[in-house]
């Protein structure tokens, strides 16, 4: 399983800022450190060209994140401060996702340490999301005519707003998207499917929900891709989740995941999306049981 990561990954922010930048790190690192990938596997990727932004955002705003152009109000909508180091990283982290989906195709499984910004716009960014790198490789994988038909599997626990907005008149993309209902963001442009979840939701209600959702979606739509938001926000100690999976629930949900998409014999594309466990190591090792998962679940096909 190839994936994509750069230490660029890793932009400055203020102390006490309540977004995780360092789980980027931390993650690669506990995923060298554990055996679960190793350094081989690791394809760094390049800036992302304008012309591929240019597919999702607007010339205007993809060339203020670059050039440091953004307003206070934008800034502030974005929830992350401007810096040099901020404007490298969302390139970086879009290519990287655009990587992982041609491995992907090639090698039926692949992820990105970093991606699933799916509140970002066209033409702002919003929710910690700069640039939607979802969208950018959906678009980019199906003008080069590598894929026809997308889906998005989102199970950040904040509904997938910027996808769902730029896809939405777009019939070969199909967005799915399990999140609380009363969680931000508090208008949701409608996903293909949503299934809101009230807050407080625990394991069996939520992988319920999602088991049925996943036999909806595949009867509804059969994709050639699908995109995987695995966020660990649901997880009860999430600082901003409401929702109330444990552990072992997180991990359910990712294998229920990969296994429905990797019997269907469909290439997989991982990607992170939201997490804030109250400490960047234990967000780095809720995202890392993706990875687990992943490997475990696919060894029978590599080895």
């Amino acid at each position: 399983m190839r994936i994509s990561y750069s230490p660029g990954y890793l932009a400055p922010l203020p102390d006490g800022h309540i977004f995780p930048m360092g789980k980027f790190k931390a993650l690669h690192r506990y995923l060298i450190d554990k055996g679960i990938i190793s350094p081989s596997q690791i394809v760094e990727p390049s800036l992302v060209d304008f012309a591929n932004l240019c597919t999702v955002h607007s010339p205007r705003y993809a060339h203020a994140v670059w050039d440091g152009e953004l307003s206070r109000k934008e800034e502030r909508r974005m929830g992350l401060p401007w810096s040099r180091g901020l404007a490298v990283r969302s390139r970086l982290a879009v290519q990287g996702t655009i990587n992982a989906g041609l491995m992907a195709l090639q090698d039926g499984i692949a992820g990105n340490l970093a991606g699933g910004t799916h509140h970002a716009m066209p033409d702002y960014g919003e929710g910690f999301c700069v640039y939607n790198d979802v969208a950018v490789a959906i678009k980019v994988l199906r003008q080069a005519m590598w894929v026809n038909r997308v889906m998005v599997i989102d199970c950040d626990v904040h509904q997938g707003n910027g996808t769902a907005e730029i896809f939405r008149d777009e019939s070969d993309v199909f967005t799915f998207s399990i999140h609380g209902e009363k969680n931000y963001p508090f208008k949701k442009p409608p996903s293909d499917l949503d299934a809101g979840l009230p807050d407080k939701s625990d394991d069996i209600t939520y992988l319920n929900t999602l088991s049925d959702s996943l036999d909806t979606i595949f009867e509804r739509f059969q994709p050639d891709l699908v995109f995987y938001l695995a966020g660990i926000d649901p997880l009860e100690s999430d600082h901003f989740g409401r929702l109330s999976l444990t552990a072992k629930g997180l991990r359910d949900r990712d294998r229920m995941v990969i296994e429905t998409v990797t019997q269907k014999e469909v290439p997989i594309t991982l990607l992170l999306s939201g997490g804030y466990a109250p400490t960047v190591e234990q967000t780095a090792e809720a995202h890392a049981i993706m990875y687990k998962e992943a490997l475990d679940i696919t060894k029978p096909f590599f080895h």
